[in-house]
């Protein structure tokens, strides 16, 4: 069989450019396909600081004469994995101080349906018969609401080779004024329900769902979730009506940079089989964030942004009650200031208790998976989530809420999952303080029989969360959508 083509279009990738995980799907995803034998290629923005970390490349192509759109090129390099990269480079639209999305004040970029409309525009031509490259993808993989327009343009100026659409996350839908619509070249015929208008407007993600192949998204349960109301975002009559080519997939994570045999970061390594190491991170982390350096007191970690959707709210309010079990918590993440400040105030109204660190660190980050005994994620929706999976591998059981790739990738800790093998975490269902306050007191008391808790450990470290189980997936998703 010959050699499958995959152009895989992104606005982020780590490490390059990151504001989240799709940094890291885009990293990690075309790299594990490529060790499956695809030969696949990464379309990114060719933002500040995405040129300047990209030491050797070449101009392979220039877009001088796009209808609407200003002069660009691109250019070719390597990345770490040695997945080729192909960098859009229009510094009119992508060099600027500030993020891929927003400004140095955190305002959208007024101009962004122009900047994502010319990836998706380049992206589609890339993939078409019109590209100017030698290199012909057979299929074109797109991400999110940024490269929403391209399966559109590839239906309507570009024809004939397939394309497939992940949401990442629903709640991020590239919703613009319909004025645009000539602008940005669509022609007045798609501005429909069957097409890119969205309740008057015009919307990328919509475009994607509608004129995509195939849309997959990154855990079952949350391929589910979307196709009503609470978490559809408006869009779930349509997810609902495409409900045969939509597919979860849950994502991976990299094995390699989360490993506690070989973590740099860590006070001391270990593994299922020697897990000495865990309890000299539990010291270094509890003398790090000025915590009573006590081996036997549970210790909960947070690394989370602190905003209402991760459920940050419920375990600041249950937090006095927690320190009565007894537990200790320490808490990494930012977002909304009224959440920093509450995290603030229990830091300082519970020393050795409690601890928050505002902001973010890396290393930080890998010594909380490494020296919690739980991880605490209580999200109200989460279309796949990450920590869950560096938890599980540390040996740090997580402690759940029900929904999306958490409940994918959790199994609740009962008699029968722990004789079985398979429980690896506490899952609790029902978004109140009481429950999150019940589970997390589950969880506290078969802490105290270590034998049972060691079980439970050594169950979160035999899982497999790497890449190539997902990677497997998206290519026979490639292969089915090729043969239709």
């Amino acid at each position: 069989m010959p050699e499958l083509k995959v152009l895989f279009a992104t606005s982020e990738i780590a490490p390059l450019i990151k504001t989240g995980g799709l940094a890291d799907v885009s990293g990690a995803l075309p790299a594990a396909l490529c060790k499956l034998g695809v030969d696949a290629r990464v379309l990114v923005p060719g933002y500040t600081p995405v040129l300047a970390q990209l030491s050797q490349h070449n101009v392979v192509a220039t877009f001088d004469s796009l209808p609407g759109f200003p002069p660009a090129r691109l250019l070719m390099g390597d990345m770490e994995s040695d997945v080729p990269l192909l960098v859009l480079d229009c510094p009119e639209l992508y060099q600027r101080a500030g993020g891929p999305y927003q400004d140095t004040s955190g305002h959208d970029w007024p101009d962004n349906a122009r900047r994502f409309a010319l990836l998706s525009r380049v992206a589609a031509i890339l993939a078409s018969g019109d590209s100017p490259l030698p290199w012909k993808a057979d299929i074109l993989h797109c991400n999110d609401w940024q490269t929403g327009l391209a399966p559109a343009y590839l239906n309507l100026w570009h024809s004939g080779t397939p394309s497939v659409m992940t949401i990442h996350n629903m709640a991020f839908q590239g919703v613009f004024p319909p004025h645009l619509l000539n602008e940005l070249h669509l022609p007045p015929s798609s501005f429909g329900i069957d097409g890119v208008e969205y309740y008057g407007n015009l919307s990328f993600l919509k475009a994607g769902l509608y004129y995509a192949d195939h849309i997959t998204t990154v855990s079952p349960n949350y391929a589910n979730e979307i196709q009503h109301e609470r978490l559809g975002f408006g869009m779930q009559g349509l997810l609902a009506q495409r409900r045969d080519d939509l597919t979860g997939i849950l994502n991976g994570i990299d094995t390699d940079e989360w490993n506690p045999a070989s973590d740099g970061y860590l006070a001391k390594t270990y593994s299922a089989t020697r897990m000495a190491g865990k309890a000299a991170n539990k010291q270094a982390l509890q003398q790090r964030m000025g915590l009573s350096v006590e081996p036997d007191r549970p210790l909960l970690g947070v690394i989370s942004r602190f905003t209402y959707q991760k459920g940050l709210d419920l375990l600041l309010e249950i937090a006095p009650r927690l320190v009565e079990l007894p537990v200790q918590l320490v808490m990494l993440g930012s977002g909304e200031p009224g959440m920093q400040d509450a995290a603030r105030a229990l830091a300082a109204r519970y020393p050795g208790r409690i601890a928050a660190h505002v902001g973010f660190s890396e290393e930080l980050s890998h010594l909380i998976e490494a020296g919690a005994d739980m991880f605490v994620m209580p999200s109200r929706f989460e279309p796949c989530g990450l920590n869950q999976f560096y938890s599980q591998r540390y040996g740090t059981p997580p402690i759940v809420h029900a929904t999306g790739g958490l409940a994918d990738s959790v199994i609740d800790c009962t008699p029968e999952t722990l004789k079985d093998g398979s429980a690896s975490g506490f899952v609790f269902s029902g978004m109140t303080a009481d429950n999150l306050h019940t589970t997390i007191l589950r969880a506290v008391e078969l802490y105290r029989d270590q034998k049972q808790w060691k079980a439970l450990r050594k169950n979160c470290m035999d899982k497999d969360f790497s890449w190539q189980r997902s990677a497997e997936a998206y290519l026979e998703i490639y292969r089915k959508v090729l043969e239709r």
